[in-house]
């Protein structure tokens, strides 16, 4: 019996590592809001790193989290690291490319809970003084990364801290306008 048991377990194990192997490769997690303000009040808030944490959603998981900044307080070079709770891990973002009302990229590099290397882009689009704003990651995954997203939604929780943050977005800048 402890034998058919453990044969049972061993092709379980199997056929998890297997399907895990042959989920994708890479991931992608976009959301988009429309803000009634002009592109440049919205660049505004995501380029300076050290306004982040009035719409962050992972600010409001670990108010206790430690964030230090580097390089110019915006733009291209600017970096924000950040420690925190098992929520929000511990990593740094380092802005790469800054187009002035039109495109944001960031270097996401994470170290905990897991090590993980992404990119985060914002594009505004702005017409009628409203702004289309689209905040994106994505990157590879590993075989880790591919087993977790087996048991859990990472583009769902992940799609769902955009939501939070681009409407904290929102009303940071509707309110200041």
């Amino acid at each position: 019996m402890l034998d058919i048991i453990l044969i049972l377990v061993a092709i379980a194990v199997v056929t998890f590592i297997i399907i895990a192997a042959m989920q994708p490769s890479e991931f992608r997690v976009t959301r988009t809001e429309t803000i009634s303000a002009p592109a440049s009040a919205v660049f505004a808030q995501v380029n300076d790193l050290q306004k982040w944490e009035a719409w962050s959603p992972w600010a409001k998981l670990d108010p206790n989290a430690k964030n230090s900044f580097e390089g110019p307080t915006s733009g291209t070079g600017a970096i924000m690291k950040w420690a925190g709770n098992n929520k929000v891990g511990q990593g740094s973002m380092t802005i790469i490319e800054s187009r002035p009302d039109d495109f944001i990229r960031f270097k996401l590099e994470f170290l905990k809970p897991f090590v993980a290397t992404n990119t985060a882009e914002f594009a505004f689009n702005s017409e009628n003084n409203q702004t289309t704003v689209t905040w994106t990651m994505y990157g590879k995954n590993s075989f880790m990364s591919k087993a977790i997203g087996l048991i859990m939604n990472c583009e769902k929780m992940v799609g769902e801290q955009f939501e939070k943050g681009l409407s904290s977005l929102k009303s940071v800048v509707e309110t200041a306008s």
